[in-house]
């Protein structure tokens, strides 16, 4: 069992940042995926980013890349999302998750373990 607990969403103007962290507790990470989605009102829930936990291998949706990092403290055991230049179309719950396969997906229902979620909103 995977237990994620989001943390450092809030409201942000237009251009600024953000940096989201994802706290996990239970079941060994050396082998695992952790992910970021989103979910705006009115949309299914995208892909927003994922590292493996004992690589350096990240992978972004093209809408974030370049303005969002994820990273990852093994010691912590915890995830962060870095979100900079950010838009009014970032707005939405961001969610964490975790994956114990051994490869990366985009796709939610290749996670199986998944956090409360975490409110971003960016203004105009």
């Amino acid at each position: 069992q995977v237990q994620l607990v989001e943390s450092g969403g809030g409201l942000v103007q237009a251009g600024g940042s953000l940096r989201l962290s994802c706290a996990a507790s239970g079941r060994t990470f050396s082998s695992i995926f952790m992910a970021w989605f989103r979910q705006a009102p009115g949309k299914e829930r995208e892909f927003v980013a994922a590292i493996r936990w004992s690589a350096t291998s990240t992978y972004y949706a093209d809408s974030v890349k370049g303005r969002f990092t994820i990273s990852r403290d093994n010691a912590k055991d915890t995830v962060y999302l870095q979100m900079n230049s950010l838009k009014p179309e970032d707005t939405a719950v961001y969610y964490c998750a975790a994956s114990f396969s051994g490869y990366y997906s985009s796709s939610p229902t290749h996670y199986k373990y998944w956090g409360q979620g975490t409110q971003v909103t960016v203004s105009s």
